[in-house]
């Protein structure tokens, strides 16, 4: 794009819309970010989208924001976000096992250690539920 070219965008640009500005926690953002890039949809426009939908207003074209829009509008982008929660969740249930490997042996009795393979039992039950939604 040429300098002209960015300069006319920029104008433009400040003549319609409004920057927001909003800080969150690293981790939040990070999550964030993959979420929209495995929907395909751009961070701005899931934003704008909750933006709008939240404050009742009408989309442009007087179409009303719906609650599937942006990355829940198609059941692919559907399946992908349960894909990646589901690959989450499964991360999540691995530390809990390295977790629960590095209990001594005389602890292995404890409440601690029982509640740490009942939350694993647990996340299994999730992640094969979840599986079997699409």
């Amino acid at each position: 794009m040429t300098k002209a070219a960015n300069n006319a965008k920029t104008r433009w640009n400040a003549a319609h819309y409004k920057q927001v500005k909003v800080y969150v926690d690293t981790d939040t953002a990070a999550m964030f970010k993959a979420a929209c890039e495995s929907a395909g949809a751009s961070m701005s426009n899931v934003l704008s989208s909750f933006m709008a939908q939240y404050s009742g207003l009408a989309a442009k074209g007087g179409k009303k924001v719906l609650a599937g829009a942006g990355p829940f509008s198609t059941k692919h982008k559907r399946r992908k976000l349960v894909d990646a929660m589901v690959g989450q969740l499964e991360l999540i249930r691995d530390a809990q096992e390295a977790s629960m490997d590095n209990i001594p042996e005389n602890l292995r009795g404890a409440d601690a250690y029982e509640a740490a393979q009942e939350s694993i039992e647990l996340m299994d039950q999730a992640i094969d539920l979840l599986s079997t939604v699409y």
